[in-house]
């Protein structure tokens, strides 16, 4: 198969591309910013310059899908948190300009990377079908923009029902080579990496459970869902779920019991004083997203996640501590000397431009 991925240099992108190099597809990257050509990823996939957030790009995009037998939508942005607009011109928007790249080209068969973020606010802590509804977290942005995103595949389904449109729902997603470019939006930077360890404490609400799975373990269910052709929802997420005492233990830090309302005050505060990238909806939606029913994918695609939730956080958290990174501008290291230039040079990266 010719097989398109958006956003391939990212956090489940570069996990895709491992899960997929050796089995004899034809693999097209598309990335704001390709990785160099010298770099093992670089030279896996045939790579086009798109941005998804330009009107002027839909034509490089077309091209790029022209002969593919299925689109992997994975691209996503998370940054800059203050720029609303521009995260709903790539999120919603370029989710858009995928579709009507699909429709144009002929393209039968699209996977879209939702998430547990597009779920509507859990009612208690019983797992959720992928029946559940859509409407999002409306105090998050991420959540409202994934929702939304979906309503831009009901169209398509609606308009299209020649085209096979399958529907990723993970709950949250890492890896050890994702920990420098988390931690760039968990963590301000002029905080060195190592210090992670010298945390003594982690005050957080000790309620709080959430679905979590692998990078590795996502793009697995994704590549089950290409080279069987299927179709609808799919929750992904590794048992047991993470509590506030598991993210606690991976930093080695005594859990501190405070309301989840106390913590947004002090986030919403950070956050608007530029000292935290990541905007306080985050918080509402750890509160608020459901556990995950896995029944489908386990059952129909044969899916089953071979890291634990706990043990995901932990090699999260100690690549976080490493600086783990990979040779993608996305996932590229993250140092307290390049913080601070930029810093200067252009900002907070709550506001900056994407360049």
């Amino acid at each position: 198969m010719r097989i398109v991925i958006t956003g391939a240099s990212g956090n489940i992108g570069t996990a895709l591309v491992e899960r997929l190099a050796h089995s004899g597809h034809e693999l097209v990257g598309i990335a704001r910013r390709p990785p160099d050509a010298d770099t093992p990823l670089g030279r896996a996939l045939s790579w086009h310059a798109v941005d998804l957030t330009r009107p002027e790009d839909e034509t490089r995009l077309r091209t790029a899908f022209v002969d593919a037998d299925a689109v992997v939508h994975l691209a996503w942005g998370f940054q800059p948190s203050h720029r609303l607009d521009l995260l709903r011109e790539l999120g919603v928007g370029g989710t858009q300009r995928v579709v009507d790249a699909v429709t144009s080209t002929g393209v039968r068969h699209l996977v879209h990377m939702s998430s547990v973020g597009a779920y509507s606010p859990k009612t208690d802590d019983h797992p959720v079908p992928e029946a559940y509804p859509t409407e999002g977290v409306p105090s998050s942005p991420y959540s409202t923009h994934k929702a939304a995103a979906e309503r831009v595949l009901d169209r398509l389904e609606e308009a299209y029902p020649g085209v096979t449109v399958a529907r990723m729902r993970p709950g949250i997603v890492g890896q050890r080579n994702a920990g420098s470019a988390l931690l760039r939006y968990a963590v301000p930077g002029i905080v060195p990496p190592r210090a992670l360890r010298l945390t003594p404490v982690l005050p957080f609400d000790a309620s709080v459970r959430i679905p979590v799975v692998h990078a590795a373990d996502v793009a697995d269910a994704v590549a089950r869902v290409l080279e069987s052709g299927a179709s609808g929802a799919f929750n992904l997420a590794a048992p047991p779920d993470v509590t506030a005492r598991d993210i606690a233990q991976a930093l080695r830090a005594r859990l501190l019991p405070v309301p989840a309302r106390v913590l947004r005050a002090g986030v919403s505060l950070a956050w608007h004083g530029r000292l935290l990238q990541l905007d306080p909806g985050w918080i509402d939606l750890a509160f608020s997203v459901p556990l995950l029913d896995t029944t489908r994918a386990r059952t129909e695609l044969g899916w089953t996640p071979t890291v634990t939730g706990p043990e995901v956080i932990e090699e999260v958290v100690s690549g976080m501590t490493d600086a783990a990174s990979a040779r993608t501008p996305v996932l590229r290291p993250r140092t307290l000397a390049d913080q601070l230039v930029r810093a200067v040079r252009e900002g907070p990266t709550s506001v900056r431009r994407r360049t």
